[in-house]
């Protein structure tokens, strides 16, 4: 989760440079509206990325809003590799170079998702 969490940021910190190399950069690239739609998960990252970051951190300090904070990150990162894989499919354009990575940010999150949401056993006093 912290390397899909950093990631995000320094996908975009490139992308913000122009560092990405052409012939690594998707179908249409330079259009200006596959750049908007490009930059549109900018705030669904970010956001992911900073309550990911926030989880760990919490965690660490053994705070009981870490799980719930982390379950919010990784639906946030699922979501937004589930909205890239859906706008590809509808271009029909297939590219391994972006299916790998969105297929990562839709599928890495579920199992643990599936446990954060797992009910708890009650603790009971005797």
């Amino acid at each position: 989760m912290l390397f899909t969490d950093l990631a995000f940021v320094g996908y975009f910190t490139v992308t913000g440079l122009g560092a990405i190399p052409p012939a690594w950069a998707f179908a249409d690239y330079t259009n200006p509206v596959m750049a908007d739609w490009n930059w549109s998960f900018l705030w669904i990252d970010l956001l992911a990325s900073a309550t990911g970051l926030a989880s760990l951190y919490l965690l660490r300090r053994g705070s009981r809003s870490g799980p719930g904070l982390m379950l919010v990150s990784l639906v946030l990162t699922m979501a937004s590799g589930l909205m890239a894989i859906a706008f590809w499919t509808l271009r029909g354009d297939f590219s391994l170079t972006w299916w790998l990575p969105n297929l990562y940010l839709m599928l890495f999150p579920i199992p643990a998702i599936v446990c954060l949401t797992q009910p708890r056993p009650q603790v009971t006093a005797s």
